[in-house]
C-alpha cells in the first residue's frame, strides 16, 4: 500500500504505467472521496490494483499568455494542488491491504478517464465535484464517459453515512435493468458475474410504461396485462440461460409496471448496485444516456454501473433458451 504521496511515483505512473485494475477519479470534493472509498472496497474484493487519479488544466488565461515564465510558475502551482489532493485523499481513506497507484495527469479531466479506461477494468466516479474532476463528469461532458468508456463505469452518488436514517435498508443484491436487446444482455452478464463475486443474489427487473402514456403509439388493442406476462415469459427464459452460465448463483426476475427510469431509483435506493447498458431498445438502457441520462445518474441513491457494448460469446446461446410460440 502506498501509505504517504510520492511525487516520483505518481510523475512515473502517469508517465506510463499501466492503469490496470480499478481506476478512480478525485478532486477533493465529498463525491470523489465518497467515489474513493468505494473504489478501495472493489479493489479490494477484486484483490486487484487501484489508481487514483487527479487532472488539471492550465487556464486559458495562462495557457495564451506571452509570458512563458509566467505559464511555468502556473504549472507548478496548479500541479502542486493535485498533488495535495492526492495526499488528502491517500490519507483519509482506509486503503490497508492494496497496490495502490497515484496518477496526477495534464489534461482535459473526461478525456484523462476515457484514455485510461482502455487498460482499466472498472473506472469510479462520484455525481459531482468541484468542477475540476468529477464535477465535470457529470455536467457538460456527462455522456461521454459512461457511453464511451472502454470498461464499465460506476457512478457513487454518496457515501453511506450520508444516506437519510429513513431511508429504506438496502438489500445485499445486485439488481439489472433489461429491456430484451443483446446489448442489455451483455450489462446482465456483467452483472451475473459481479454479484457471483459478491456473493448475493441477481436481481433482473424489467420496467413497463403504462400503454397510456409513453406506449400510446401502440395499437389500442394491446392488452397491459398480457403484455406484462409475455415479458414475465422472456425473463423466464433469460433466466434459464443466465443460469446456464452462473449455476450456483441465485437469480430472481420481475416485470415491473412504470416508467424504466422511476424503477431504477427505487431499485437503487434498495441494493447493492444497479447495472445497466449504455443502450437498448430504448424502454430502459437505451434511455439512460439520453435526455434523461442527467437525472437518473444524478438522483440515484446508490452506486450504478453502466455497461458499455460488447460482443460476448454467451449471447450466442440465448436463443436456444427461448419458449417455442404456443
Amino acid at each position: 500500500m502506498t501509505e504517504n504521496f510520492d511525487r516520483t511515483n505518481a510523475d512515473e505512473a502517469g508517465a506510463g504505467q499501466k492503469a490496470d485494475g480499478i481506476l478512480v477519479g478525485i478532486d477533493g470534493s465529498e463525491a470523489g472521496k465518497c467515489a474513493l472509498s468505494w473504489a478501495a472496497d472493489e479493489a479490494r474484493r477484486r484483490n486487484c490494483p487501484l489508481n487514483i487519479v487527479t487532472a488539471y488544466t492550465i487556464p486559458v488565461f495562462a495557457a495564451s499568455s506571452m509570458d512563458a515564465g509566467y505559464a511555468t510558475l502556473d504549472d507548478d502551482v496548479i500541479r502542486e494542488g493535485a498533488e495535495e489532493v492526492l495526499r488528502e485523499a491517500i490519507h483519509a481513506a482506509d486503503l490497508s491491504g492494496l497496490d495502490v497507484r497515484q496518477r496526477i495527469e495534464s489534461g482535459d479531466p473526461s478525456g484523462v478517464l476515457l484514455d485510461l479506461s482502455e487498460d482499466a477494468d472498472l473506472v469510479v466516479v462520484g455525481t459531482r465535484g468541484r468542477g475540476g474532476f468529477v464535477g465535470r463528469m457529470l455536467g457538460s461532458v456527462s455522456s461521454a464517459l459512461p457511453a464511451h468508456a472502454k470498461c464499465p463505469t460506476v457512478v457513487v452518488p454518496q457515501c453511506v453515512a450520508e444516506v437519510p436514517a429513513d431511508a429504506p435498508q438496502r438489500r445485499d443484491v445486485v439488481v439489472v435493468g433489461v429491456d430484451g436487446s443483446d446489448r442489455a444482455r451483455h450489462a446482465v452478464l456483467v452483472a451475473a458475474e459481479r454479484a457471483q463475486q459478491r456473493g448475493v443474489p441477481l436481481r433482473v427487473v424489467c420496467g413497463i410504461p403504462p400503454v397510456s402514456g409513453a406506449l400510446a403509439w401502440m395499437p389500442a388493442t394491446v392488452d397491459q396485462e398480457a403484455l406484462v406476462a409475455d415479458i414475465e415469459v422472456q425473463l423466464g427464459n433469460g433466466k434459464r440461460w443466465l443460469q446456464s452460465h452462473f449455476p450456483e448463483l441465485t437469480i430472481e426476475t420481475e416485470a415491473v409496471s412504470g416508467p424504466p427510469i422511476e424503477m431504477l431509483l427505487e431499485e437503487s435506493e434498495r441494493s447493492r448496485l444497479t447495472v445497466v447498458g449504455t443502450r437498448g431498445r430504448g424502454g430502459f438502457a437505451g434511455m439512460l444516456l439520453g435526455s434523461t441520462s442527467q437525472g437518473v445518474l444524478h438522483h440515484a441513491r446508490g452506486p450504478v454501473m453502466v455497461v458499455p457494448d460488447r460482443e460476448d460469446p454467451r449471447l450466442a446461446s440465448r436463443a436456444d433458451f427461448d419458449t417455442p410460440a404456443a
